[in-house]
């Protein structure tokens, strides 16, 4: 699966939330600035040349639904980052967070919580 610019990313994110949308609605939901009208609407053909995205034909505009979801893209995105960036190792994924970020106890015991749950199955 390709690796989607950040400008394609915004977008997606944007038909992720609603599930079905034209590119007026797309960029509704965009935050300030908004880009123009033409570039989503071609970000949105590029999307779908790449797979990302498929529409509905409505005369002579289109209401665009992503073909791929969030998750299976973020499962994708999460593979590539723990590869290129933690040696394949989710172990050391999990080490960077532990040691660099503030991680509260609530947030710790419900990893550890996960942690037992996943040894259990």
């Amino acid at each position: 699966m390709e690796r989607l610019t950040p400008a394609e990313e915004q977008v997606m994110q944007a038909l992720w939330d609603k599930g079905r949308a034209f590119v007026k609605e797309l960029l509704e939901d965009m935050p300030e600035p908004k880009p123009a009208y033409t570039t989503v609407s071609t970000i949105v053909r590029i999307l779908e040349q790449k797979g990302f995205v498929g529409h509905e034909a409505f005369g002579r505009s289109h209401r665009y639904h992503p073909l791929v979801g969030r998750e299976e893209y973020g499962e994708k995105v999460l593979g590539r980052l723990v590869n290129d960036y933690f040696a394949g190792s989710p172990k050391e994924l999990m080490s960077f967070f532990l040691e660099r970020k503030d991680l509260d106890l609530n947030e710790l015991d419900e990893l550890l919580k996960l942690v037992r749950q996943r040894k259990s199955q």
